[in-house]
């Protein structure tokens, strides 16, 4: 039997996990047809030389540093707050690049991060059952049933400020902030005074040399436009699947269809199934894509996944982020990657630390460890080491404000003082001194 020719809409016709439930359709139908109108926020040719970045972390000449929010706020968007996220991406792969001497290929989980997959329908806040939090490009985190309802208008409003962050990016990476020379002004005030910070701050000054000898050498600086800009790509969970087909854009030039909600999408744990909306939709677009993993994932589960997703074998289409937790890691991973090597599929590796690892404290927030977050990216290098693959890059959920959301780290945060600076709106994030001791201890791991 023929399969039935892939389109945008196609997905409608599986099974659909982890979508709302939108009180009127016709509103929702007008929404997406708008939507179909936008111009799109990324481009064909963007995605496409992603995949090429990709391909190389693929057969192990570059590394992935995949990063940001865990879902982006309506209610916390500022110029400021952008920049600060971009600050520490950079600060980290200017640690991973310097201190394990591989190119960084910088994607971060940002302008399009606005939905996340739930556990349950509903959820209790005090003594009232409401509607899940879904995001706020479906509803409202305000404690009241109304703000629960899931309004189609979000999805255009998720749209505008990602074109917003979208043109702010473009103007840091690409207008001089991202210069080398500038590399001692992405530590933060409250970074610097840390060990982390004097760390960086000796990194920087040794770049700043290099940079003088190599000008006084005569080599032309500044003609090398690495040195002055750097390329940076964006990425989200294809979660809403309406969204994402109304963004969906057929190339002028490949005659391909591309997602251009982002450069990079990715299918989770939660909505990879085999028969599933999501891998149907992922399986048609031609942008970069990953696919998360958790300790469930079988050999055969992820040798379809490979297939559905990157039949051609493309080196730098598919990256597979693993997510199994520290205690699981050591036992889940090797025989995942034993099938994949062994069928010779050409996938990113990367390790996402967070999520397997997060647990409610004893005052009832979701928390991480530090030291936990280090365990499984531990047992994920030591895995790659032994089966002889490339331990290919890190995701990880951060934010650049001096929140007290993870476990220890610098400052060895308590439990008790996680109600100080706690501002996520879905799940706790790595501060900056944490992130940048992350990438510190990353780069350790390549060396090794």
């Amino acid at each position: 039997m023929t399969a039935a020719p892939w389109s945008p809409q196609s997905w409608k016709e599986h099974p659909a996990a982890q979508q709302p439930v939108w009180p009127d359709d016709d509103a929702l139908e007008q929404v997406q047809k708008t939507l179909s109108t936008l111009p799109p926020l990324v481009f064909a040719g963007e995605a496409r030389r992603l995949t090429r970045a990709l391909a190389d972390v693929s057969g192990g000449r570059a590394f992935l540093l995949q990063a940001g929010d865990c879902a982006e706020s309506f209610a916390d968007f500022s110029a400021d707050s952008i920049r600060d996220k971009l600050k520490v991406i950079l600060q980290m792969a200017v640690v991973l690049t310097y201190g394990a001497g591989v190119p960084v290929v910088k994607v971060g989980r940002i302008a399009g991060q606005f939905a996340k997959p739930r556990t349950s329908a509903t959820e209790m806040v005090g003594d009232m059952e409401l509607e899940t939090f879904r995001g706020h490009m479906v509803n409202d985190d305000a404690p009241d049933a109304a703000s629960r309802v899931p309004d189609p208008d979000r999805l255009i409003a998720a749209y505008h400020q990602s074109a917003s962050t979208l043109n702010l990016l473009r103007a840091f990476t690409k207008g001089g902030f991202a210069d080398l020379s500038q590399v001692h002004l992405w530590n933060q005030q409250f970074v610097a005074s840390s060990d982390e910070g004097r760390r960086y701050e000796q990194i920087a000054g040794e770049i700043d040399r290099a940079l003088h000898f190599m000008s006084a050498c005569g080599i032309d600086l500044i003609s090398e436009e690495s040195l002055h800009q750097v390329d940076f790509f964006t990425s989200h969970e294809a979660l809403i699947l309406g969204y994402e087909e109304s963004l969906t854009r057929q190339d002028s030039i490949t005659g391909e269809f591309y997602d251009c909600s982002a450069h990079m999408v990715w299918v989770g744990e939660r909505t990879r199934q085999r028969d599933g909306a999501h891998l149907e939709f992922l399986s048609g677009i031609r942008n970069p894509i990953g696919c998360k993993l958790g300790p469930t994932a079988s050999a055969d589960d992820v040798l379809a996944l490979c297939e559905r997703l990157n039949p051609e074998r493309i080196p730098g289409r598919l990256t597979l982020i693993t997510r199994m937790g520290a205690g699981a890691v050591a036992d889940a991973l090797p025989p995942l990657l034993a099938a994949v090597r062994d069928a010779g599929h050409p996938v990113v590796w990367a390790c996402d630390p967070m999520h397997g690892n997060t647990f409610a404290s004893d005052g009832g927030r979701k928390t991480r460890r530090f030291d936990d977050i280090l365990a499984e990216l531990r047992g994920f290098f030591i895995a790659h080491q032994q089966a002889g693959t490339w331990p290919g890059g890190v995701h990880v959920e951060l934010t650049g404000d001096d929140v007290t959301e993870c476990l220890g780290g610098f400052g060895d945060i308590l439990e008790d003082q996680l109600h100080l600076r706690y501002t996520t709106t879905c799940d706790p994030r790595l501060n900056a001194r944490q992130a940048i001791d992350l990438s510190f201890r990353v780069a350790e791991l390549l060396r090794g």
